[in-house]
């Protein structure tokens, strides 16, 4: 029997484990009513491979072994080293971890004004990058084949730009079935369907068109072909395009109306077509309905849209108008002048998909002089859509006789010289045109 209280055993080894550490220290025995306070319950980690337990993936060390000399097998200090460590990162003593329940890192706020920047930086540097890929593959489609300097005896330069705008018959690129289709007819050589004198300056803006059949005088030249020398004649004035072309062409209205022309653009039947229907048609608007056998044109009053080959028809006809060719050149400012706004319109503009077509089809088949750039071209075109815009007056030259019998070249138009040299006066010093053309 044993003696000691509680049961314990005389073997104390075996009553408080191995070595001079029991389950209660001595001075805890010597004084029971002083306790050591229990230690804090233990994390029990995940197990490794070799029975040691981990946390975190790092050993626990102090338990089941002395731990740098502290305690004994079968007392464990629990103090655990590594990740997860009361003073490591996310412990009590560290800075706080994912997962720990510590204040996390505050965002950072994006920098928009400097976003903003970069992109506006962005937006016009492709912008840029954009409009110039435009202005060189563009200029690199003008055909700059007329030279305005062979032209002999010109007068001097007035006040304001003069552009010469020619729509010929040309059938440049046109087959059998398009020639079909236009009515155009398989004539061989050129000759001049529409001119016009495209004035712009401080005073606004005038269109004047020109009669081909107007009676003037044409200056001597040499053939083109022949080198043959012709001396001066009277004939129409669409006599001087078939014979020296577009030189001879401006040198004989320079002659006649004292106005220096600037720069010429001509457009022929093919790249009329073309333009228009790049375009998407153009809208007119018809008092009265058309008819025309020889052009093609038949049309119903009202407003309707016309494609390439109608706008051609209707630009050409002229034996539905009282005055034939005087009203068919109404007709041909008329045209232009709406065919000018639709193409400067923000559907076309800020289209691309509407844009480079037009620009490809207007530039392929337009023909201009050596000095003509771009600017000089769109400062043309901007000056006919003023005209369109009211900022500017459309007129034909004042005519005395529409109908001039001519001794070989039929019945010819008559210019009434008073009212002419007036014009061309208040033109050649840019001053606003006051002279009315009836």
């Amino acid at each position: 029997m044993s003696d000691w209280p509680g049961g314990r055993s005389e073997n104390r080894r075996q009553a408080y484990g191995r070595g001079s550490t029991g389950a209660e220290p001595e001075g805890a025995r010597a004084m029971p009513h002083v306790r050591r306070a229990a230690p804090p319950p233990q994390y029990s980690p995940p197990q490794g491979y070799d029975g040691a337990p981990v946390a975190g993936g790092h050993r626990v060390v102090g338990q089941g072994g002395p731990v740098d000399g502290h305690g004994s097998d079968g007392y464990n200090t629990g103090q655990v080293y590594g990740r997860g460590a009361p003073n490591g990162p996310g412990g009590p003593g560290g800075p706080a971890g994912p997962g720990t329940g510590g204040r996390p890192p505050r965002a950072t706020r994006p920098d928009w004004r400097k976003r903003i920047k970069v992109g506006l930086v962005t937006f016009v540097a492709l912008l840029l990058a954009v409009s110039l890929g435009t202005y060189f593959w563009a200029d690199s489609k003008l055909r700059q084949e007329v030279d305005l300097g062979k032209v002999k005896d010109r007068p001097a330069s007035g006040e304001g730009t003069n552009y010469l705008i020619v729509g010929s018959d040309s059938r440049e690129g046109l087959s059998d079935e398009d020639k079909k289709e236009l009515h155009t007819g398989s004539a061989d050589g050129k000759r001049t369907d529409s001119m016009m004198i495209l004035h712009t300056g401080d005073n606004g803006t005038t269109m004047l068109s020109l009669p081909r059949d107007s009676y003037v005088t044409i200056p001597a030249f040499t053939g083109q072909k022949s080198g043959k020398h012709f001396p001066k004649s009277t004939h129409k004035l669409n006599q001087a395009y078939s014979d020296g072309g577009p030189e001879l062409l401006a040198q004989t209205i320079e002659f006649n109306t004292g106005l220096h022309i600037d720069h010429y653009a001509e457009i022929g039947f093919g790249g009329f077509r073309n333009l228009v229907d790049a375009l998407g048609g153009v809208e007119m608007c018809l008092d009265k309905p058309l008819k025309d056998r020889d052009s093609g044109a038949d049309f119903k009053a009202g407003c309707q849209e016309l494609n390439g080959a109608q706008s051609l028809a209707f630009v050409r006809q002229r034996h539905q108008e009282a005055d034939q060719d005087l009203g068919r050149m109404r007709n041909q400012q008329k045209f232009l002048n709406t065919l000018a706004k639709q193409a400067a319109s923000p559907a076309t503009v800020l289209n691309p998909f509407r844009l480079y077509p037009v620009i490809g089809s207007g530039l392929d088949t337009l023909i201009v002089d050596k000095d003509m750039g771009l600017f000089d071209l769109m400062d043309m075109f901007w000056a006919m859509k003023g005209v369109t815009g009211g900022d500017g007056k459309q007129m034909t030259v004042p005519i005395a006789n529409p109908n001039l019998p001519t001794p070989s070249d039929g019945v010819a138009v008559k210019w009434d010289m008073a009212k002419a040299g007036q014009l061309f006066g208040q033109l050649k010093k840019d001053e606003k045109v006051t002279v009315a053309d009836k």
